[in-house]
This record gives C-alpha cells, sequence and structure tokens, in this order.
C-alpha cells in the first residue's frame, strides 16, 4: 500500500467538481445570510445577565428548560468558573426584580441556590467590538494580499484572498443556516479561522512556485498536482491534530466555548479544502504560467552582431 508521500491524486482533474461544491455551499450560505440573518448573541443585541451560586453543581440543561417554560426567551446557561458558578443570560428588558424571580424559579427544583448579581447588558460594547473587528478583518485581508502578491506574485494574491472570503462566507452561512448563536467568541474563532486558511495556504502556495521553478514541463495541472501531493501529508496530520483538540472542546468544553469550537471545526474544514481547491485551482483560473515566475531571459541583439 503506498503511502500518502507516494500516491498521486489527480486534484487538478477534479477542480469543476470542487468549484461547484464551493459554488452550491456559498449560494446556500449567502441566501441564509439575506432571509434569514443571524442568531446574534447578547454581546450584539444587549439584554439582562443573571449570575448565580449553587451549593452542588447543577444541570445546565434542567436551568434553561425551567426557565423556558415559564416564559422566558432565548436563554443562554453556562458556567462561570466553577462548576457551581453559573451565567444565565435572557435576550429581553432589564427588569430589577428579574434577579429573584430567577432564583424563585430555579429553588423551586429543590437546588439551594444563591444570587449573586443580575444586570442589564447593553449591545454598545458589542458594537464598537463588532465594527472594530469588522475594520480589523478587511485591513487583514489588504495586509495579505499585499503580503502575498509581495512574497509570490498578483496571481497568488488574487487566489488567496478570494480563498479567505470563501471560508468566512461559508462559517458565517453556517451559523446563519443551524441558527446557531453568534456572540464575540465567534467573531474571534473566525478571526482564528483565516489565520489558520492563510497559513495553510501559504505553505501549497511555496510548494507550487518551488515546483514550478524546478519542472520542466509547462503542464500547469500536472505541476500543482504534484505540489499539493507533497503537501497532503503534513496538511492532513496537522488538521486532524487540530481537529482533535478541537473535538475535545466541542464535548468537554462547556457551553462559554461551545460555539466558538462548532466556528474553528467548520473553519479548518473548510479552510483545509480551500487551500487546495479553492486557492490553488484559482491558479489555473487566472491563468498562472511559468513566465510569471520565471521572466523569459532577452536576447542581446548586441551579441548576435559579434562575429
Amino acid at each position: 500500500m503506498k503511502s500518502l508521500v507516494n500516491r498521486q491524486i489527480d486534484f487538478m482533474g477534479k477542480r469543476r467538481i470542487a468549484f461547484a461544491i464551493s459554488g452550491l455551499m456559498l449560494l446556500v450560505s449567502i441566501a441564509s445570510l439575506l432571509f434569514q440573518g443571524l442568531n446574534l448573541g447578547l454581546d450584539f443585541t444587549g439584554g439582562t445577565l443573571v449570575e448565580v451560586r449553587y451549593a452542588v453543581a447543577p444541570s445546565l440543561d434542567a436551568i434553561r428548560q425551567t426557565l423556558e417554560s415559564s416564559g422566558f426567551r432565548d436563554v443562554s446557561v453556562q458556567t462561570f468558573g466553577a462548576s457551581t458558578e453559573v451565567l444565565i443570560r435572557l435576550q429581553q428588558a432589564f427588569d430589577p426584580d428579574v434577579g429573584e424571580q430567577v432564583v424563585s424559579l430555579l429553588r423551586n427544583l429543590g437546588d439551594d441556590v444563591q444570587l449573586v448579581r443580575a444586570e442589564f447588558v447593553g449591545a454598545q460594547v458589542g458594537d464598537q467590538l463588532r465594527d472594530q473587528s469588522g475594520m480589523g478583518l478587511l485591513v487583514a485581508l489588504g495586509i495579505v494580499m499585499l503580503y502575498v502578491a509581495a512574497r509570490f506574485q498578483y496571481k497568488f494574491a488574487i487566489g488567496a484572498l478570494l480563498a479567505l472570503l470563501h471560508d468566512v462566507v461559508i462559517v458565517v452561512g453556517i451559523f446563519s443556516l443551524f441558527q446557531f448563536e453568534f456572540d464575540l467568541t465567534v467573531l474571534a474563532a473566525l478571526l482564528a479561522v483565516i489565520g489558520y486558511s492563510l497559513n495553510d495556504t501559504i505553505v501549497v502556495y511555496d510548494r507550487i512556485r518551488e515546483t514550478i521553478r524546478k519542472s520542466r514541463i509547462d503542464d500547469m495541472p500536472a505541476i500543482f498536482n504534484e505540489a499539493i501531493n507533497m503537501t497532503l501529508s503534513r496538511t492532513l496530520a496537522t488538521s486532524g491534530t487540530t481537529l482533535l483538540v478541537l473535538f475535545a472542546l466541542f464535548f468537554l468544553g462547556g457551553d462559554m466555548i461551545h460555539f466558538f469550537s462548532i466556528a474553528l471545526i467548520a473553519g479548518v474544514v473548510v479552510g483545509t479544502f480551500s487551500s487546495i481547491y479553492v486557492a490553488s485551482a484559482l491558479l489555473l483560473t487566472v491563468h498562472l504560467d511559468r513566465e510569471d515566475l520565471i521572466p523569459a531571459k532577452k536576447e542581446d541583439p548586441e551579441a548576435e552582431e559579434l562575429p
């Protein structure tokens, strides 16, 4: 059985199928964002925050079900530091008596629970962070494009930028499609996805450039396949070990980083796919050739006149 290092997979031969898959995912994501929108968390919408302390670690699902059955809407429950400290977020206008109302309902379950604090969470801070993060995202993409253009060539920059946009739109589309809560932790995960995807793309691009310079053939799809196959074992090892950690966070990390881990898992999977089939295959679409990296030598007319 051949190892991944020696196995030659025709990635570029399947690029049209991959483009169709990417196009479908982008279409679904954009349609969901336009017609359904994002399920924004309290960081962006504002609401009420109640912190309570239990004598023993409670069931978060039981707390959530109790509050929802009592008329509270958009309830988010998570541990806060210790397992006995619980943070409850309610997407509704603040009521001075809401803390006592929540504690009274929870005590009906037979638990020993004490109110720590109840306060209003405004959306202003979330709006500022969202705007600043959005601007930072645009600046980062611009710097990435300049960096890739300077290190490689402008056609590489186009491929890297479109691949990053592809990853971000699909991850955000997943949150819109399944109505997962989109808060500041998810926004932070998106920035991490951009860094991960860019690193993977740069590794593949570096090997493509090196292979083009060393190869004596002009068959670009064959050159790309050789370069991608050479980096495949590294790509799979990096993605696999990263996903192991992220799945551990997903199953064991608790409610506080639940959606954060979902965003990173989706980003790593989509980013690995895009580094091969979007970033690399787009170089063929923009007609990258050997002369873009190795300019043809100009003939010296004076040398021809010498006897």
